[in-house]
């Protein structure tokens, strides 16, 4: 019974994150997803991209980082979004300001969406 809840949750899980993909394709101009399948495809390569890459782009750019006081962080989730963007067709970032502007509302939503619902 308990890998069953487990396997909802992560399933409920990647579907709101589906859901704030979504809406941060709404608001941010640049940032663009053709259907909701490919909103959930981009939600599990981000996430993948977050669990894999993102602290060895923290760890290369931690000069950088410390240097601007944490704001460099910023960048790195937008080239996270640039980079899954590459390999999820109907999943598209235009320009950096897209990728960063959209990694601070995907941030804010998903969180939001998350403990309403959690």
């Amino acid at each position: 019974m308990g890998n069953t809840n487990q396997l909802l949750f992560m399933l409920l899980h990647w579907v709101v994150s589906g859901i704030a993909v979504m809406i941060a394709a709404y608001v941010v101009r640049g940032f663009e997803v053709k259907n909701f399948f490919s909103a959930l495809i981009a939600a599990a390569i981000i996430g993948a991209a977050n669990s894999l890459l993102w602290p060895i782009l923290i760890f290369l750019t931690l000069p950088i980082n410390v240097l601007t006081l944490g704001l460099f962080t910023f960048v790195v989730n937008g080239a996270i979004l640039k980079i899954s963007a590459w390999f999820v067709p109907g999943f598209s970032v235009k320009t950096w300001g897209a990728a960063i502007f959209g990694s601070i509302i995907l941030s804010i939503v998903g969180v939001l969406l998350h403990y309403a619902l959690f």
